[in-house]
């Protein structure tokens, strides 16, 4: 079984990878406590786009059966990181990801084998892609805090099923503080100014956080 181990994800060998992460889908996420916490999931999700624009980390972007009840992708990312946005996988029915020749073709093109993972919801639209790229070679990291299950239950065996592949579970700050390394590197300037954009650090003053 490969055993993921975050601290050999740099800047350079490491792809974010986000899947469906799409207005209507964030209303299935059960597990969160309402639009205060929605809230919150969206703001990690763009620290980390904004952080791997300015890293110049790829970037793959999926979402799924956006005419229908899921919706279009959050509207931030066609400012975050248009090119991207622009390229998203349009999956048209297809539930894992990884089973979209499509979405496995864009991951395979970052020419990277390290992905940071984050998906709505984490039961449906995370767990299965991830341990299916890691079956595929890739190393995982899920990243949990842009990530919500559809029920409390969903959550709990999500990372159980993670955490039982190998596949390390991490939050958006230490991740990006351990692709740094060094606060004096020279990607930690959009780590701040993603931080200081989506007033991160005035919602950690207001404390209780998901």
């Amino acid at each position: 079984m490969r055993t993921t181990n975050h601290t050999q994800f740099k800047i350079d060998n490491t792809a974010l990878v986000l899947v469906d992460h799409q207005v209507g889908t964030i209303g299935w996420a059960g597990e969160l406590a309402g639009p205060h916490e929605q809230e919150q999931l969206k703001m990690w999700t763009r620290v980390i786009a904004r952080f791997a624009k300015s890293a110049g980390m790829p970037v793959v972007l999926t979402s799924s059966l956006e005419a229908e009840a899921q919706g279009p992708l959050l509207p931030e990312f066609k400012d975050i990181l248009p090119s991207e946005y622009a390229a998203r996988v349009q999956r048209t029915g297809v539930i894992n990801a990884w089973d979209d020749p499509a979405f496995r073709d864009a991951v395979r093109a970052t020419g990277k084998t390290n992905l940071l993972m984050g998906g709505l919801t984490t039961d449906v639209c995370l767990v299965p892609p991830a341990l299916s790229a890691q079956a595929g070679g890739f190393s995982v990291v899920a990243l949990l805090d842009i990530s919500a299950a559809c029920t409390k239950t969903a959550a709990q065996n999500s990372r159980d099923l993670l955490q039982k592949a190998g596949i390390e579970i991490m939050a958006v700050t230490p991740m990006i503080t351990s692709l740094l390394g060094d606060y004096t590197s020279p990607a930690s300037a959009g780590f701040f100014e993603a931080f200081g954009k989506e007033g991160v650090f005035a919602a950690f003053a207001k404390g209780n956080l998901r």
